[in-house]
């Protein structure tokens, strides 16, 4: 009967040794960083650099608000790098010029075509040069502009009007545009809206309202969930 009880006692000890180990790990998972998001570095001159302190902020901003483990700060990838495939969203941001190799413009299409997004945020200027080089891309598709009724507008944040403005440069409107494979949204496009501005640290842009600013996390959060979960 002793042995009995021993052996009871031994099984209990294990299963609750077993339980607290398993109650650690599935905490760890929910407090470690589980993946990272990158701004994307490419040829051609362009400051694929600006908007330095954007992703940090927007990052904080979506742990804090939709409950993602992402690590706290941004990477940075090259188009052509193998790498670009370890990142499940990558930012492309800047005024100037952008080149893509044949190498890279086909690295690219693979890692969208494999699940990946890009979110191509014209910092003014920008336009002239990213169209053409989209198009190295993905010859067959032509940017679409999204409705306002879209989900990307829908998500955490309602934006039932479509994409913010954030920062004023010639009075035109924001404009969210999108590449869509069979049916998914695997580059979103803002112009005019210069979003990544709102994103930076405060009073980087002195002109730039709290109101706007908030506008743009809103907006950015939306674009992460999206991101992750069409």
């Amino acid at each position: 009967m002793l042995r009995v009880k021993s052996l009871k006692s031994k099984v209990k000890s294990v299963g609750l040794c077993a339980f607290l180990l398993f109650t650690f790990y599935f905490l760890l998972s929910f407090t470690n960083p589980t993946y990272k998001i990158a701004k994307l570095k490419y040829n051609g001159g362009g400051d694929w650099y600006a908007n330095r302190t954007a992703l940090p902020n927007l990052i904080a901003f979506c742990n804090q608000n939709l409950g993602t483990q992402i690590a706290p700060e941004d990477a940075t990838v090259e188009v052509g790098s193998r790498d670009l495939f370890n990142y499940p969203f990558v930012y492309l941001t800047g005024h100037g010029n952008v080149v893509f190799s044949n190498q890279e413009a086909e690295n690219l299409r693979k890692y969208l075509l494999a699940g990946g997004f890009l979110h191509i945020d014209d910092n003014y200027g920008l336009d002239k040069f990213i169209r053409p080089q989209m198009k190295k891309v993905f010859p067959e598709l032509d940017f679409v502009e999204l409705p306002s009724n879209h989900p990307v507008y829908s998500q955490k944040f309602k934006f039932p009007n479509g994409l913010p403005k954030i920062h004023e440069h010639d009075g035109k409107r924001a404009q969210g545009f999108a590449l869509i494979y069979k049916g998914r949204v695997v580059c979103f496009y803002t112009y005019e809206c210069d979003l990544g501005n709102g994103w930076e640290d405060f009073g980087t842009y002195p002109e730039d309202s709290p109101a706007s600013r908030e506008k743009a996390l809103k907006m950015g959060a939306n674009l992460i969930q999206f991101a992750l979960t069409q």
